[in-house]
């Protein structure tokens, strides 16, 4: 599904330099994963549907947009 959508998966190999360029994107990634932690109940996922787990993951996303946009201005 994500070569689909053109996500290509970037893993570190063994033996690879560390000037690859792989910890600009692991910083971002975990970055988001930080501000999804704000939120506790995706932190401790107390939800049993994930159709609701799902949902809440969605809001927590876009009220982590409206608050970066509105930091922006």
């Amino acid at each position: 599904m994500l070569w689909k959508r053109g996500i290509k998966p970037m893993i570190a190999r063994r033996g690879v330099a560390h000037g690859s360029g792989l910890g600009k994107v692991r910083w971002v990634v975990e970055r988001a994963f930080v501000w999804l932690h704000q939120f506790k109940r995706l932190r401790i996922r107390y939800e049993r549907r994930a159709d609701l787990h799902q949902g809440l993951l969605e809001l927590a996303c876009s009220l982590i947009c409206l608050r970066r946009l509105r930091t922006v201005r």
